[in-house]
């Protein structure tokens, strides 16, 4: 009798663990959409902290990537063929491309746009900007973040302008390691088609930027400046805030753009004159110099 009773809880036991399993599998096998031609990719949960951060979103809704391991909001349109790296994350409402690869360490803002075939390095910052397909950005870029704005009011504080808008980068743009590319305040900061940015570059706020541009290490662009098409810059260009430089023109490496430069051609200089002036202001530099010595 008493094995009998035994064989009986045992029975009911094991009963109450199946349902316990149907229902934790239930519960586990909800799908993501990823929002892309009308596909579906089955997301892990990437956590159960039910806290929500800074902009109230939970971090229960965050899901892992099949495809790479990184972590995405399920309110993020991520094609089915895109690679996500594990220690990435995807932000609430972006949307990524067709074989878009992102490394580790990258985030994606809310409400980025990344275009198809696009590859992203690692510990990548983006925020406020939509990418081109085909583009390349390396490392350590961040792009999207506010501008440096300010003004004095009349008791003398600095505060901070508004900086609202976006960054806009064109399709088979390169952006190299480090470079810096900040938001619009008054319009968007344009990259143009098929412009190649090297390392350590600084674009400012409201800059444009023409097709098919160059802009070699350390330039640095002030901000609201407006560059047509195939413009070269060499390293360590500076331009101040608000020039505009007409389409085909290439400036020498250290030169600095004080004011508009409004015919095609080469340029060199502080401040930036035609390239011949240049050579001749150099030249009559040298001979100065070499005069004085005794």
């Amino acid at each position: 009798m008493a094995v009998t009773v035994r064989k009986l809880a045992i029975s009911h036991l094991v009963s109450l663990n199946k349902k316990a399993y149907i229902q934790v599998l239930r519960g586990s096998s909800s799908s993501r959409c990823s929002f892309s031609v009308g596909a579906c990719q089955t997301g892990s949960s990437a956590s159960s902290d039910k806290s929500e951060d800074g902009a109230g979103v939970s971090h229960q809704e965050f899901q892992r990537w099949n495809n790479g391991g990184g972590t995405f909001h399920k309110s993020a349109c991520i094609d089915p063929t895109a690679l996500i790296e594990m220690g990435a994350i995807v932000h609430p409402k972006s949307v990524v491309g067709a074989y878009v690869h992102i490394g580790s360490g990258t985030i994606i803002g809310p409400s980025v746009t990344i275009g198809q075939l696009t590859k992203i390095g690692y510990n990548v910052a983006l925020t406020n900007c939509t990418i081109g397909d085909s583009c390349v950005i390396h490392n350590g870029v961040c792009i999207g973040q506010d501008g440096f704005g300010f003004f004095v009011d009349e008791k003398g504080n600095v505060l901070k302008k508004p900086q609202m808008l976006n960054a806009r980068i064109g399709n088979h743009v390169e952006i190299g390691a480090n470079t810096c590319i900040d938001r619009g305040s008054w319009r968007d900061t344009l990259i143009g088609d098929h412009s190649k940015i090297d390392n350590l570059v600084q674009i400012g706020h409201n800059v444009v930027i023409g097709r098919s541009c160059m802009l070699c290490g350390q330039v640095g662009i002030a901000g609201s400046v407006t560059i047509g098409d195939y413009v070269t810059l060499g390293g360590r260009v500076a331009v101040r805030d608000h020039v505009s430089i007409v389409s085909k023109v290439r400036l020498a490496a250290i030169s600095c753009v004080t004011k508009d430069i409004k015919e095609p051609g080469d340029y060199g200089g502080f401040p930036a004159v035609p390239i011949r002036e240049w050579r001749r202001q150099v030249a009559t530099q040298f001979q100065t110099s070499k005069k004085r010595v005794p």
